[in-house]
């Protein structure tokens, strides 16, 4: 199911795929984000950009990768996962945590993607601070947050003038969603779209928004909401 959202530079298409894959369409270019083989990509468009947040498997997928990109597309990621592909699916163009740079003409501007809590043990997130990029795609003056696998981290709360959020929940990698709706309601999006929830219910999350004027769109993107 795609959505589209009238920007001030024309019009940009959004489409959940699966999981934490997202295809956004804009001034004629395909922006992949986080895609993953485990969703059916047949007859989807090959990407003339794509974005990845971290390399864990569900994320970064060098097969997909092969076949997804083109020519001359564009794959934009943290300096982790360019080190970890190195080379092996194409070039790489890397972002690191609090930095913006234009591709496409879309500014991109990474964000910290971590845990604070959950891990494998004290002093073992499963996701580090500075190895992941959460990402803001600007799109005109309409923001596109993606979360990545971050619980609600102060950065998280701290955004400003997001129009649309895309929210991963799914304990104990990330926020369960009653969590994860906190951290929306701080910075307080126009549209949310819970993602990467992994069997959790998303309609706890649209609950707990209920009455702040956040717009929840719950899509089914794995198993049974």
């Amino acid at each position: 199911q795609s959505d589209v959202i009238e920007t001030s530079k024309g019009p940009l298409k959004i489409t959940p795929l699966y999981h934490g894959s997202v295809m956004l369409e804009f001034g004629g270019k395909i922006i992949h984000v986080d895609p993953w083989g485990q969703a059916d990509y047949t007859g989807i468009q090959q990407a003339d950009m794509v974005i990845l947040s971290h390399s864990h498997a569900d994320h970064m997928d060098p097969a997909l990768l092969k076949t997804l990109r083109k020519e001359g597309s564009l794959l934009v990621a943290p300096p982790a996962v360019t080190d970890t592909l190195n080379g092996t699916v194409g070039d790489t163009d890397a972002i690191s945590n609090g930095e913006k740079k234009t591709f496409l003409g879309v500014e991109i501007e990474a964000v910290p993607m971590y845990n604070i809590k959950f891990g494998s043990g004290p002093g073992k997130p499963f996701h580090h601070k500075g190895i992941g990029n959460g990402y803001i795609l600007s799109f005109g003056t309409t923001r596109v947050y993606f979360s990545g696998d971050s619980e609600c981290v102060p950065e998280m709360k701290e955004l400003k003038d997001i129009s649309v959020a895309f929210i991963a929940m799914n304990p104990p990698r990330t926020s369960p969603p009653a969590e994860a709706a906190v951290c929306v309601a701080a910075f307080h999006p126009k549209i949310a779209y819970p993602y990467h929830y992994r069997g959790q219910k998303t309609q706890d999350f649209a609950d707990a928004l209920k009455g702040t004027g956040i717009e929840v769109r719950q899509r089914k993107l794995e198993g049974e909401q």
